[in-house]
């Protein structure tokens, strides 16, 4: 009898060793010569061992690749509006300096959120004025943005009512309307793969990924009838102001990196946010303003068509095949399997 029950708990610690070993974390080579954590391969924890999951709702590894911690960690493949680098709410943003501000623009007008040499991202401010306030409620409905001379926006469609069952984003590359298939981890590839959306839920949720520039997380969510109480937003009844919810996350901005949340990723940044005020707003409407989604003609944008193709033509040789035992990749994250 004793034979026996020894010989369980060995086939049991042998199932057990044979699962650690089979469940070999990733690693991932941090590769853009700016980035703090350059030249180094970063292994991912136990409890995340991978980048990617097929479940939508599991935690992957993730690597702050700028961070001089050069750690990895688990997270939610979704914003949060509570991390650097996002933009929520009314709305909300947290800079990369990670100081809270909040810029309200206007209503039914676009504004510079960054504007580098070669990448210009803009937002579409929806929202309304209830009477007896001094400005609007504002929200951030759609994103545009101008990469490697090419343009892209998605947008949170207007609904009266808001349905879980439906979904709400629509998506444009070149001013044609794309269509990405529903369905969580379903993608959709510009024609340069420069650009890549993929869902990280069945509707209403999306990463899109701008080669060697940035990863954007969003979602759409509407103004809930808890919002309206809180914040007295007196929403009408034909509109639920479905919104975007965003975190951004930049692998290779310039110095002179400009726009309501970008400039906070300069150097020698000084954010005038009153530190200790409850709602710290932000002002210059006027330097920001665009005259559509897709344009970079405001006082303080700075991208350029003709900059973005230069540094597309420079990047063509940055995308060496990836030789996992000397580094040898220029990629600004690569995931090399054990």
């Amino acid at each position: 009898m004793e034979v026996i029950r020894s010989s369980s708990i060995f086939i049991i610690l042998l199932v057990f060793v044979s699962a650690l070993i089979q469940t070999k974390a990733d690693s991932v080579y941090c590769s853009n010569p700016r980035s703090r954590c350059y030249g180094k391969y970063i292994e991912c924890p136990y409890e995340c061992p991978s980048t990617s999951y097929g479940n939508y709702k599991a935690k992957v590894c993730h690597v702050n690749c700028d961070s001089p911690v050069c750690k990895s960690y688990c997270k939610h493949r979704k914003p949060d509006c509570n991390g650097p680098g996002s933009a929520c709410y009314d709305p909300r943003f947290i800079g990369g300096d990670g100081i809270v501000f909040y810029f309200h623009g206007k209503s039914n007008e676009h504004f510079s959120l960054v504007s580098d040499t070669n990448l210009q991202i803009n937002g579409r401010f929806i929202g309304h004025r209830p009477a007896g306030r001094t400005r609007d409620f504002t929200w951030i409905q759609a994103l545009g943005i101008l990469f490697n001379s090419h343009s892209f926006s998605l947008e949170a469609i207007r609904s009266a009512t808001w349905n879980d069952e439906m979904d709400h984003l629509k998506f444009s590359y070149n001013g044609e309307d794309l269509i990405v298939p529903e369905g969580a981890l379903s993608s959709w590839y510009s024609p340069e793969n420069d650009v890549k959306v993929e869902r990280v839920a069945n509707k209403n949720s999306v990463i899109v990924t701008l080669k060697d520039s940035a990863e954007i997380m969003v979602n759409v969510v509407p103004v809930t009838k808890e919002d309206d109480k809180i914040h007295n937003y007196k929403v009408p009844s034909d509109d639920c102001f479905a919104h975007l919810e965003v975190q951004f996350r930049f692998f290779a901005l310039s110095p002179k990196v400009d726009g309501v949340l970008g400039r906070t990723y300069q150097p020698d940044f000084q954010n005038p946010a009153k530190p200790g005020v409850a709602m710290p707003v932000v002002g210059g409407e006027d330097k920001y303003r665009t005259t559509q989604l897709l344009s970079a003609n405001c006082l303080t944008c700075l991208y350029s068509p003709e900059n973005s193709s230069n540094q597309e033509m420079t990047s063509v040789t940055e995308y060496l095949p990836l030789d996992c035992t000397r580094g040898a990749s220029t990629g600004y994250g690569i995931v090399c399997k054990k």
